[in-house]
């Protein structure tokens, strides 16, 4: 199986007027779908500069129509935030205004402040979590949402959208534990890691056991190594961006975290020569990033390359040259890499 390439978005935006901010994200949309990119995958976050897409549906009816053969959907859902009838009615409608390109990926939201402003219990997330997604799930599959909180007749509610996929569009989830990675074996889920390559290995040597045992000989989904990426002609050009940009972009990850005098769950060095020591970034020439992901993406087993190229105040210029590069240099040097034949010797 060889390497697919994705893109991984925080919508993130503290320098552009907004109606320009958006259009000029659509247009490097339409330059992933050009370029032939597997899926968008879009965050949602709230009260933040990080989150300029609060309606993730919103945004994504826009995807639907500009791009034409690029999959997408939200990485992920703060499923907490939404009822779940609605929801499972919005992604029926995208996935019909896509032609079925609709990818839907569901958590229990990482920010507990974003939660709590919505008069949602944040200590209550799992098991509100646990309770909606099977819901969504089987109202998408079966055309029927139950509703047991409703009086009767309206426990049981008829759809009167469908999803073109079936039975439901792929579902995503973001993993950090090996327990997690064999949650989504067993339920024949993609996924996404941010961690260390280290740990992504771990969890997919988990995951590829546990969907053996599940699923027998059924390919496997895609597994994800998400990074940041910033590709230029020179790495000198290229790390100066990044670190440009970057500071930005931790501003708005770190804002409510600083509001509420907090720490992330999950949190992020300051500068991006920081994160990139960590394994988790990459700026330079495309010699220099494909062999950077080739590393990254040996050692994790993982067989699917996410980029959030698009962080911080990036111009669109340098945007677009920064995915050019990427797609015609780098995704080629990668492609027929076979990091699941390589783990199984």
């Amino acid at each position: 199986m060889t390497i697919e390439f994705g893109v991984f978005d925080h919508l993130d935006n503290d320098h552009l007027p907004m109606s320009v901010y958006y259009e000029q994200r659509l247009k490097l949309i339409e330059l992933y779908d050009r370029f032939g990119f597997e899926a968008y995958h879009l965050a949602e976050h709230h009260a933040t500069s990080l989150g300029m897409a609060p309606s993730p549906n919103v945004f994504l009816a826009a995807v639907a129509q500009r791009a034409k053969r690029l999959r997408f959907g939200p990485m992920v859902y703060a499923l907490p935030l939404y009822h779940p009838l609605r929801l499972a009615e919005e992604i029926c409608m995208l996935d019909q205004l896509s032609g079925g390109r609709m990818e839907i990926g569901f958590g229990r939201g990482s920010s507990p402040t974003e939660i709590s402003y919505f008069g949602v219990d944040a200590a209550k997330t799992e098991e509100v979590f646990q309770d909606y997604l099977p819901r969504v799930l089987a109202a998408i599959e079966t055309g029927v949402m139950h509703c047991p909180e409703n009086s009767e007749p309206f426990r049981a509610v008829t759809l009167k959208v469908s999803s073109v996929q079936k039975p439901t569009p792929r579902v995503w989830y973001g993993v950090h534990l090996p327990a997690s990675a064999a949650r989504a074996a067993r339920r024949g889920w993609h996924t996404v890691y941010l961690d260390l390559d280290t740990q992504a290995r771990e969890c997919n040597e988990v995951f590829r056991l546990v969907w053996r045992e599940t699923h027998g000989a059924r390919p496997l989904p895609l597994m994800g190594l998400g990074r940041f990426i910033v590709v230029a002609e020179t790495d000198a050009k290229a790390q100066a961006v990044a670190a440009r940009a970057y500071p930005h972009w931790h501003a708005g990850f770190n804002h409510l975290f600083n509001v509420m005098g907090k720490t992330p769950s999950h949190p992020r060095p300051s500068t991006f020569a920081e994160i990139s020591a960590q394994g988790k970034a990459v700026a330079g020439s495309p010699a220099t990033v494909a062999a950077f992901l080739r590393g990254q993406l040996t050692r994790s087993q993982c067989n699917y390359c996410v980029g959030q190229f698009a962080f911080g105040d990036q111009s669109l210029a340098e945007l677009e040259e920064s995915v050019a590069l990427f797609a015609e240099r780098v995704m080629p040097a990668l492609r027929d890499l076979d990091t699941l034949a390589e783990a199984a010797e």
